[in-house]
Parts: structure tokens; C-alpha cells; sequence
């Protein structure tokens, strides 16, 4: 089943990976490099709005956290 919602989310999502996986590339950096694939891959597995939605939370924040770190 096709949800305009979850497609709209998934887009957005994918969009904010493909600009962190660029930066990342650019600037050498690792934790954005990784976030950016996660957040263009795991849209394609999830079918839930809520569920995608904290996934891409949790990444965004590891990445924040691990930037944090010094990575």
C-alpha cells in the first residue's frame, strides 16, 4: 500500500541523508558519511510514520553524539 505520508517522509528523510552523505564526503568526516547512508537506506525497510520518524531522530542524534565525541 502506497501512503503519500509515509512517501513525503521518506523524501525528506532521504534528502537530509543525501546532504549529510555529501558534507561528509567533502569534509572527510566519518559520522556524517555513516549517517547520510543510514538515513537514504533504512526509508525503503520502514512502512510506519512513527517509526521512521524516531529512527531518523536516533541517527541524527548518535551523529550529533559522536561529533560530540570528538569522531
Amino acid at each position: 500500500m502506497f501512503d503519500a505520508n509515509a512517501l513525503l517522509l521518506s523524501l525528506l528523510i532521504g534528502s537530509v541523508g543525501f546532504v549529510c552523505l555529501v558534507y561528509g564526503k567533502k569534509q572527510a568526516r566519518v559520522p556524517q558519511m555513516a549517517a547520510g547512508v543510514i538515513l537514504m537506506a533504512y526509508p525503503y525497510f520502514v512502512s510506519s510514520l512513527w517509526l521512521m520518524g524516531g529512527i531518523g531522530v536516533l541517527v541524527l542524534g548518535a551523529m550529533g553524539a559522536a561529533i560530540k565525541l570528538g569522531w
